[in-house]
């Protein structure tokens, strides 16, 4: 993985990784390269509705219409991550794309006059990121599997289920690693 840009892929933590901050996550890589890594827990909802930090954003954000938590760096501020249509070439005012359908929208923009350009939304609090290098080591150190994203999976109506639901759509080994159960020693 030395060398290859990982932006736009997901990272889903194998059974071997137990730090209670990335245990069963999956994190969509917004940006990677050689000043390190930066990307997003997606599959963490936090109880906390997005009315409660950004109110005006409530009535647009994709269900559950929660605040998630997006890693463990820099709590206190957020991203929100988008769905745009159209050609990849194409930013709407206030966002910019990442890669393929995906893009950041700047919070600060009025809702109403970047809204009507998306399909998908979501607030994230906080983020997750690596120092340069550091990344590609815990890969492979076996931390972390590394898989093509689909087009929902940033913004599935069901992240509880989101890491199994990767795993099982890889097939052979890793669709096994999905039934793993969550505390091995009541295997």
């Amino acid at each position: 993985m030395r060398g290859q840009d990982l932006t736009g892929r997901l990272l889903v933590a194998t059974p071997r990784l137990v730090h209670e901050e990335f245990r069963r996550t999956v994190v969509l890589l917004l940006d990677h390269g050689e000043d390190g890594a930066l990307g997003v827990v997606v599959n963490r909802p936090t109880e906390i509705d997005v009315d409660a930090v950004l109110p005006v954003w409530q009535p647009f954000v994709t269900v559950p219409g929660r605040l998630f938590q997006g890693g463990p760096v820099a709590l206190d501020s957020a991203l929100g991550l988008v769905s745009v249509p159209g050609a990849a070439d194409a930013e709407p005012l206030g966002v910019r794309r990442l890669t393929g359908s995906l893009g950041l929208v700047d919070l600060d923009t009025p809702p109403e006059v970047v809204v009507p350009e998306l399909t998908r939304l979501r607030i994230f609090a906080g983020y997750a990121g690596w120092a340069p290098g550091q990344l590609e080591s815990e890969i492979e150190d076996g931390s972390w599997y590394v898989v093509d994203a689909e087009p929902g999976d940033a913004f599935t109506d069901t992240p509880e289920r989101l890491w199994a639901d990767v795993l099982r759509r890889q097939g052979g080994d890793l669709a096994l690693v999905a039934t793993f159960p969550e505390d091995p020693s009541l295997n």
